[in-house]
């Protein structure tokens, strides 16, 4: 063992280390998301009594709350992110979205953001986490207030009449991130995950826990 090898990456499998490395760019994307919806609905933050986008940035991505904010009850995971395409919402939708988002993936992650070699993912959880952002894909692109204005801003046609897909981008990359952890787990461990198959119209957030 070679002297400069760190106590921690002897417990530590191969395996442990991609998905450690697939977690850190799930929430790299998560932040870039993130970023770009404020930019793009400046009025969210504003809703918060905050005074610029840097700061609302920073309020989420604060890991000392845990994937939690005071004015959310308490609720974490997929009760929060269904606040974000509620009509009858007022607060931030993009904190919803993307403080439930992020308190669902690290819930499919066993609250971890290192692994080491006893410890034990649910390839299932991390297969629905990726259905629940393909369903927060779609929800962004068409949910609508009563007066049929899209309740957050995201891709949008240019005057070019090119098509910005960024945050469909974004979220496609934490699709495949995820999908490919729930696969390595599960050849890992041996197990089968059902692919649930739902009408993005109408289709509901899986369970990660």
């Amino acid at each position: 063992m070679a002297d400069s090898m760190h106590p921690k990456q002897i417990v530590k499998s191969d395996i442990d280390r991609v998905l450690e490395a697939h977690h850190r760019e799930i929430f790299a994307s998560l932040e870039r998301l993130a970023d770009k919806l404020y930019r793009r609905n400046p009025r969210e933050w504003r809703r918060a009594w905050l005074n610029s986008r840097e700061e609302a940035l920073a309020r989420l991505f604060n890991a000392d709350r845990g994937w939690q904010l005071a004015e959310f009850d308490g609720k974490r995971d997929i009760e929060v992110m269904r606040l974000a395409f509620s009509a009858d919402f007022a607060g931030d939708r993009v904190a919803a979205l993307i403080v439930g988002m992020g308190g669902m993936i690290q819930t499919a992650w066993a609250d971890r953001t290192e692994l080491f070699i006893m410890d034990e993912l649910d390839p299932q959880a991390l297969s629905n986490c990726a259905r629940n952002v393909e369903i927060s894909a779609w929800k962004l692109a068409q949910s609508r207030d009563a007066t049929g204005e899209l309740l957050l801003l995201s891709n949008e046609i240019g005057t070019d009449g090119v098509r910005n897909l960024s945050f469909e981008r974004e979220m496609g990359k934490m699709i495949g991130w995820l999908d490919m952890s729930s696969q390595i787990v599960a050849d890992k461990n041996r197990r089968v995950v059902t692919r649930i198959l739902q009408s993005l119209a109408t289709a509901v957030f899986l369970p990660v826990r």
